[in-house]
C-alpha cells in the first residue's frame, strides 16, 4: 500500500475545508459572532449576530442593529436586546462567555463591537456601517424593514446615526441616551423616522432631565416620538426597556418610506450630505446647511434652505414625480419653471438661485476633503515620524517613541472603559511606500527639515513650524493632497499638555488620538495644548482666515504659504 506524506494529507484537509465554506455551508441559527474585514487596519473586527429559527434563504427579513454601551461588548449588548442581563451574582467578564437561551424572533440582529468604548464616530461609526453592509451581504435584508437601537454611549450613537443617516432606518430606539457633542441640532433630521426613547427616572449616569429635552425638541418639529420613563429605575433602564422582546414589536409597527413626501434635512459636513431625495452640494464644512424640501403637488415642490448654496433633488421613482411634465419648484421665495428631469440641481449665484450643478474646485473643500481634523484618523491611516537632519540613535528612538505614541489607540483605561481596539502602522519616512500614499492618510511628525514627507508636500502645505521653534510650540493640522489627508503634527505634541487634558476630555493623555476628536483644521500652542495660540477651520478653498494667519506669523514660528491665502496645484 502507498504511503502518502503527512503535508499531502494535511493540505486535503484543509483544501476539502475550503470547499465546505465556499459551498455555503449554512451558519447555525440563534445567536454567534461573525467578523468582517476593516480595512482601516487590515483586521478582522467582530459583531455579534441573531440568525431566526428556520432561516429561509428565499425571503427578506426585517434587521435590527443594536449598540452597545460604554465599557461594554457585542456579545454583552445581543443578549441585553432580547432582555438577558446577567444572572445572579454574575459579573460583565462570565456573562460574556456564552449566550443563554431566550425567546426567538422573526429578525436578523446583529451587534457591532465597534472598537470598544470610544463612542459612535470616527472608526467606530465606520465599524457600524461596515457591519450593516457585511449583513447585507450575507442575508437577505428588507431595507424598508430596518431599525438601530442601543443603550447608553450606544443609545448616543443611535441618535447619531439616526439623525446623520435618517434614510437608512425605519425606526429608532435610543435607551437612556448619551449622545456626541453637536447631535441636538440634527433633531429635525427624524421627521421621517419613529422615535422611541426609554429613560430610567433616577438615572445619575444620564439624567432624566436632559432625555425629557429631547423628547420635547422631537415633538416640537413633529417628529413621530414616543417616551417612556421607568420611575425609580438607574441606568440599567434597558432592563424594562428590552424585556420579553418588546422592542422588536414596537419595531415591527414601522416600515421605511424611501420617498417621502417632505425631507427635512441638516448637515455640518460632507460626509453627511444626502437623505432620501435630496442631496446638499455645497456647504462650508463645520457650518449648519439646512434644506427643506417638500412636493405641494405633482411636480410642484418648495424648497428652502439656510446656509446653503447648492443641491440637487432626486426625484425618479418619487410617486409625485411624473416625467415629461414640467416642474414648478419654489425655492426659498422664488419660483422656477423647469422640463422634468430624474435629477435637478442648482446653485447660488450672485446671491440667485440658478438651475446648474455646484462642481467644486480642485482647491476647494469638497467631500473626503473637507477636514476637520479628526477625519484624518476616521479611517485607513498611517503614523509616520522623520529620520532626516542626522539625528542622534537617541534622537531618532524619540522620534520613533512619539509616533508609537499616537499610533497607541489600545491604552488600558480601566475596567470599565477597557481598550480601544485599534491598530494603526508606525513607519519612518524612508519606510512609506507608494501603496501607503495610494491607500492611507498619513500622520507626520516633524518638520520639513526632519521628515521627508512634510519636505516633498511643501510646496503644498500652508503652514511650516520653524525648526528652531520646535521646543517651544506645537502645530497640528490637516490638510488634503493627491485624494487623502495629510495631518502634520510639527514641534510639541498635540497631546502636551500641563497636567490637565485639553478639550475636557480624561482620555486625552491615555489615548493621544482621542485628544484630536474635538479640534477644527488647524491649532497652534505654546509649551501646553491648553496654551492655545490660534485655532480654527480653514476657509471652504483650505484657505487660513486672516486672523488666524496674523496670530501664527506673530509669533515668529510659524511660517504661512502666501499669509494663508494658499492655492494648491491643478
Amino acid at each position: 500500500m502507498q504511503q502518502v506524506h503527512p503535508s499531502r494529507v494535511i493540505f486535503a484537509i484543509l483544501l476539502a475545508a475550503t470547499y465546505h465554506v465556499s459551498f455555503g455551508q449554512p451558519l447555525q441559527p440563534g445567536p454567534q459572532v461573525l467578523t468582517f474585514y476593516s480595512d482601516v487596519d487590515d483586521t478582522e473586527q467582530p459583531y455579534a449576530l441573531y440568525l431566526p429559527e428556520n432561516f429561509d434563504a428565499s425571503k427578506k427579513y426585517p434587521l435590527v442593529i443594536s449598540l452597545h454601551g460604554a465599557g461594554s461588548n457585542h456579545r454583552l449588548n445581543l443578549r441585553r436586546v432580547f432582555g438577558k442581563s446577567n444572572a445572579e451574582g454574575e459579573n460583565d467578564v462570565e456573562a460574556s462567555r456564552y449566550f443563554p437561551e431566550w425567546e426567538g424572533v422573526d429578525y436578523i440582529v446583529a451587534s457591532p463591537y465597534a472598537r470598544g468604548t470610544m463612542g459612535y464616530q470616527g472608526i467606530a461609526e465606520k465599524d457600524v456601517l461596515d457591519v450593516l453592509a457585511d449583513v447585507k451581504r450575507r442575508f437577505p435584508i428588507d431595507e424598508d424593514r430596518t431599525y438601530l437601537t442601543g443603550l447608553s454611549m450606544g443609545g448616543g450613537g443611535t441618535l447619531w446615526l439616526g439623525l446623520t443617516r435618517p434614510d437608512l432606518w425605519a425606526a429608532i430606539a435610543p435607551v437612556c441616551p448619551a449622545p456626541p457633542g453637536g447631535t441636538d441640532a440634527l433633531a429635525g433630521n427624524a421627521l421621517n423616522v419613529p422615535v422611541h426613547i426609554f429613560q430610567g427616572g433616577a438615572d445619575p449616569v444620564v439624567r432624566p432631565e436632559g432625555v425629557r429635552a429631547w423628547v420635547e425638541r422631537f415633538k416640537e418639529l413633529g417628529v413621530a416620538t414616543e417616551y417612556t420613563e421607568y420611575p425609580g429605575v438607574s441606568h440599567n433602564s434597558w432592563e424594562n426597556a428590552y424585556a420579553d422582546g418588546q422592542i422588536f414589536d414596537w419595531f415591527g409597527q414601522y416600515r421605511r418610506n424611501p420617498h417621502p413626501e417632505r425631507v427635512r434635512f441638516a448637515s455640518s459636513r460632507y460626509a453627511n450630505n444626502s437623505a432620501y431625495w435630496v442631496r446638499l452640494g455645497a456647504l462650508t464644512p463645520g457650518t449648519l446647511a439646512s434644506i427643506d424640501a417638500q412636493f405641494t403637488a405633482a411636480n410642484h415642490l418648495s424648497v428652502t434652505t439656510a446656509d446653503l448654496d447648492g443641491f440637487t433633488l432626486i426625484l425618479a421613482g418619487h410617486p409625485r414625480f411624473t416625467p415629461g411634465s414640467a416642474l414648478t419648484i419654489s425655492i426659498d421665495g422664488t419660483t422656477v419653471h423647469t422640463d422634468a428631469a430624474d435629477a435637478v440641481s442648482f446653485s447660488r449665484q450672485g446671491g440667485a438661485w440658478v438651475q446648474s450643478r455646484f462642481e467644486p474646485s480642485a482647491q476647494e473643500k469638497r467631500p473626503g476633503a473637507e477636514g476637520p481634523i479628526d477625519a484624518a484618523i476616521a479611517s485607513r491611516h498611517l503614523y509616520v515620524y522623520g529620520t532626516g537632519g542626522n539625528p542622534s540613535n537617541e534622537a531618532l528612538a524619540e522620534r520613533r517613541r512619539r509616533a508609537e505614541q499616537a499610533a497607541e489607540w489600545s491604552v488600558y483605561r480601566g475596567p470599565f472603559w477597557g481598550r480601544v481596539m485599534v491598530f494603526p502602522r508606525v513607519a519612518a519616512d524612508r519606510e512609506v511606500r507608494p501603496s501607503d500614499l495610494a491607500s492611507s492618510n498619513l500622520v507626520l511628525f516633524g518638520t520639513k527639515e526632519t521628515n521627508s514627507l512634510i519636505e516633498r508636500f511643501s510646496d503644498r502645505l500652508p503652514l511650516h513650524l520653524a525648526a528652531d521653534a520646535a521646543d517651544e510650540y506645537g502645530l497640528v493640522y490637516i490638510f488634503p493632497i493627491d485624494g487623502h489627508y495629510v495631518l502634520v503634527n510639527a514641534g510639541l505634541p498635540w497631546w502636551q499638555t500641563d497636567g490637565s487634558p485639553p478639550g475636557g476630555n480624561p482620555f486625552t493623555n491615555s489615548v493621544p488620538a482621542f485628544g484630536l476628536m474635538t479640534l477644527g483644521d488647524y491649532r497652534l500652542f505654546k509649551g501646553s495644548a491648553n496654551d492655545v495660540v490660534a485655532e480654527g477651520r480653514f476657509d471652504t478653498r483650505w484657505r487660513l482666515p486672516e486672523a488666524g494667519a496674523e496670530k501664527m506669523t506673530a509669533t515668529g514660528a510659524v511660517m504661512v504659504h502666501g499669509d494663508g491665502m494658499m492655492e494648491q496645484p491643478e
